[in-house]
C-alpha cells in the first residue's frame, strides 16, 4: 500500500460519538484506505503484515481477535438533520489460518458513510494517522483534518467534545472530570504527537464561561514538513538529533541521504546537525512521494541546490 495515501473519511463519521482503541483504529483507518465505490458489497481484507509496516508496529493476533470483537459490539452515533442514528460497522469477520489475512464485510446501514461521500467527507493522510500513537491524537487529528482549509474548527462545546470522545455518557459518568487533567492526558499529548508526526501543526484554546471552562476551539494549519514517510532501507543508528527534531525524522534524513547517494562528509554533517535542513529534506521527500515536485533525476543535485548548498546550474560561472 502506498504510504502517501490520502483518506476520505464521512464527515458523519469524523463527527460520531464512538469509542474505539488505538489498535482499533489502526485496523478502521487502514479499511478506510481500502475502500472502493465499486465495490460496496465485496469482502475487504486486513493485511496484518502490511498494516505493521505503515505503523510501525507488531500485533499480536490473540489481541487483534479482541480488537476486531470490540468493534462488532461497538456502535457509532451520528447526528442527521433528521435523526439520530445508531451503526454498527461490520458483518462478518474472517481470520483466514496461515494468511495473516482478516476478511471483513460492512453491514448495509453503515455503506453509505463508507461509499456515498460526495463532498461530504474529511481528507487526511493514512500514514500520519496510523503514526499517531494515542486513540484521543487520531481522533482529534482526523477531526482537526475536516477544518484543515478553515484554518480554525468550529467551537465545540466541551461537553459535545468529551462525548465525541467517549469520555462522557448520556448518564453523566465522565473521563477526566478536571480540566487538568483533560489537559494532560487527552489535549496536550494529542496537540504534541500531530504536531511531531503528521501534517498539521494545531492548538487549542479554551473559553470559559463563569468559573468553568465550556468550550474548546481548535487551530489549524498545514505543515507537510512534519511527516515522514520512512525509506525501506532498513534502520540506521541515529546520534543525538537537534533540538526540534524528533528521532524519526533524524533517522529518516540519514536513510534519505543515503538512498540519493550523498556522502560528502561536511554536507551529510552540516544538513545532520541542522534542524531547519533536516525539515527541508524531510520536506522534500514528502513532496516527492505525493507528487508535489517532479525530479527526473539528480535527485541529490536539486536537493542540494534546494537547501542552498550547491549553487544553480550556470551561477558559478557568472560569480
Amino acid at each position: 500500500m502506498n504510504q502517501a495515501i490520502e483518506v476520505r473519511q464521512h464527515n458523519a463519521i469524523t463527527n460520531a460519538r464512538y469509542e474505539y482503541s488505538e489498535m482499533q483504529l489502526d485496523i478502521f483507518l487502514y479499511l478506510l484506505a481500502k475502500l472502493r465505490k465499486d465495490k460496496t458489497d465485496g469482502v475487504y481484507e486486513v493485511s496484518v503484515i502490511e498494516m505493521g509496516k505503515l505503523t510501525g508496529k507488531k500485533y499480536n493476533y490473540q489481541q487483534l481477535r479482541l480488537a476486531t470483537e470490540g468493534m462488532g459490539s461497538r456502535m457509532f452515533e451520528v447526528s442527521t438533520p433528521k435523526s439520530y442514528i445508531q451503526l454498527w460497522m461490520f458483518q462478518r469477520i474472517e481470520y483466514v489460518h496461515g494468511t495473516g489475512i482478516i476478511e471483513v464485510e460492512f453491514t448495509n446501514p453503515i455503506k453509505p458513510y463508507l461509499f456515498d461521500l460526495k463532498d461530504n467527507f474529511t481528507s487526511f493522510q493514512l500514514y500520519a494517522a496510523l503514526r499517531l500513537g494515542s486513540k484521543y491524537a487520531k481522533r482529534i487529528y482526523t477531526l482537526c483534518s475536516q477544518w484543515k482549509d478553515k484554518g480554525q474548527t468550529q467551537t465545540f462545546s466541551l461537553d459535545e467534545f468529551k462525548k465525541m470522545l467517549s469520555l462522557l455518557d448520556d448518564k453523566g459518568n465522565e473521563q477526566y472530570r478536571q480540566i487538568g487533567q483533560l489537559k494532560q492526558f487527552v489535549l496536550d499529548e494529542s496537540v504534541k504527537q500531530i504536531n511531531q508526526h503528521t501534517d498539521l501543526q494545531i492548538s487549542y484554546s479554551l473559553e470559559k464561561k463563569g468559573r468553568s471552562f465550556k468550550n474548546i476551539t481548535f487551530t489549524v494549519k498545514a505543515q507537510p514538513l512534519a511527516v515522514v514517510l520512512p525509506v525501506q532501507n532498513g534502520a540506521v543508528k541515529a546520534v543525538a538529533a537537534p533540538v526540534g527534531v524528533s528521532d524519526d525524522q533524524y533517522q529518516n534524513v540519514r536513510l534519505l541521504l543515503e538512498k540519493w547517494n550523498i556522502k560528502r562528509a561536511d554536507v551529510v554533517n552540516q544538513i545532520m546537525n541542522s534542524a531547519n535542513l533536516i525539515q527541508e529534506v524531510n520536506k522534500f521527500a514528502y513532496e516527492l512521494q505525493t507528487g508535489k515536485v517532479k525530479v527526473e533525476k539528480n535527485v541529490a543535485g536539486y536537493l542540494l541546490t534546494r537547501l542552498g548548498l550547491k549553487q544553480p546550474k550556470g551561477k558559478e560561472k557568472d560569480a
